[in-house]
């Protein structure tokens, strides 16, 4: 969706500057041709010198060309704004976003904006009480109004020691907002309820030890986060994992299957989707020792763990189901199809998404995935080698069908 599309980025002044470094590399790895406007007060936190080196462009900082440049440079920011298929602005400091919603022109990027033809994202970010002042609210909600993307901001700790929103998205989340835009993803799961699960169990063994997997859950938070963006209320029930909870998605974080199994269970009556992307442990140690066990005490160097089989959650779900739609995922590394077509119908599923972890861009830990989508009719869609992000969608796709034909 990237390759070959001009990006303009815009760079405020704020402290999370140093994280639009990375966005420019996200954005080039992606194939995107990068263009950084920087305003004069954003030169004080990363010099113009670092944004030239990863785009590989001249940054654009001032409206007027040095004397020693065409006086017809001055245009330049009406050929930029022809040439760009997006603008994104990350940072986007308080002042800069009161300036776009007063139609200000003070500098290159104002003046930019206001010359656009493509569509504008803006990531807001600044410490928590400008971000939650009125004033700076109304001026969000105006720039919705006015067709801007906003991408909301993360809570967490901030460079002035508070805690709250204001946090600038990791560069891969803000990426996959431009990519959207692009890709001219619709509201098209306004209000819908969707569950998602996501990332690994761990079953204790000890109080240091645990059976686990290699689940990273990018694609579980993939799919909760495309939802949110498509207009679904998303409840992200999550194994233990370290991403950050994407914008508008309501997160319960679990540990061991069992608790997995209960809150799914909890939050199933209520939902109309569940995507079920985790991938849940299926033994589960039958008891835990109370302290660590010592190496010392195995005798004759093995030491056999005693298991149990864990909760089956899709298919206590599939025998509880009414109205529901379910989507499951199987990860199989031989005699893939007929696994996962034995899993679909077994547990009565609608869809079922189908990897194998040995194939190149499929594996744990990946940005992207490979996958074969399975529906319930016996179809079988092939997606090739693509960014988590775009399969996620691709999944959303088939469930917009799959909900439209239920009604």
């Amino acid at each position: 969706m990237l390759e070959g599309k001009h990006i303009i980025l815009g760079v405020t002044a704020g402290i999370a500057a140093y994280k639009s470094t990375l966005l420019v590399r996200e954005f080039v790895r992606a194939g995107a041709h990068v263009q950084v406007v920087m305003t004069p007060a954003a030169a004080q936190f990363v010099t113009p010198l670092t944004f030239a080196t990863l785009s590989r462009r001249e940054v654009i900082l001032d409206m007027f060309p040095p004397p020693d440049q065409p006086a017809t440079q001055w245009t330049k920011h009406i050929e930029l704004a022809l040439w760009g298929d997006a603008m994104v602005i990350a940072p986007a400091t308080a002042n800069t976003i009161a300036k776009i919603v007063c139609g200000m022109a003070d500098n290159f990027l104002t003046s930019l904006v206001l010359a656009l033809r493509c569509p504008l994202l803006v990531a807001p970010s600044m410490d928590v009480d400008m971000y939650r002042n009125d004033v700076t609210q109304q001026n969000i909600a105006r720039l919705r109004e006015r067709g801007i993307t906003v991408i909301e901001p993360e809570a967490g700790e901030l460079a002035s020691g508070l805690v709250g929103p204001g946090r600038l998205p990791e560069p891969p989340a803000i990426v996959d907002a431009v990519r959207d835009v692009l890709a001219g993803v619709r509201s098209d799961l306004q209000d819908r309820r969707i569950l998602v699960t996501a990332g690994p169990t761990h079953e204790p063994i000890d109080p240091v030890r645990f059976i686990g997997n290699r689940s990273s859950g990018k694609m579980g938070f993939a799919l909760a986060a495309a939802a949110a963006r498509r207009g679904a209320t998303v409840t992200l029930i999550a194994g233990p994992v370290v991403l950050p909870t994407p914008p508008r998605v309501r997160r319960i974080d679990v540990v061991t299957a069992r608790e997995m199994h209960d809150a799914v269970l909890r939050e199933f009556d209520g939902t109309e989707v569940l995507i079920m992307a985790a991938a849940v442990a299926d033994f589960a140690p039958s008891s835990v020792a109370a302290e660590k066990i010592k190496r010392e005490k195995v005798a004759g160097g093995i030491w056999t763990i005693d298991c149990v089989t864990n909760p089956d959650i899709l298919r206590s779900l599939g025998e509880r189901k009414t109205h529901q739609i379910m989507i499951g995922f199987a990860l199989e590394t031989s005699d893939e199809l007929a696994h996962a077509r034995q899993k679909l119908t077994g547990k009565r599923l609608d869809l079922i998404v189908m990897n194998n972890p040995k194939v190149p861009g499929a594996g744990f830990g990946s940005d992207t995935n490979v996958v074969t989508l399975l529906s319930a009719d016996g179809a079988a869609v092939e997606i090739p080698r693509k960014a988590k992000a775009d399969v996620a969608n691709d999944i959303l796709d088939r469930v917009v069908r799959l909900l439209g034909a239920s009604v």
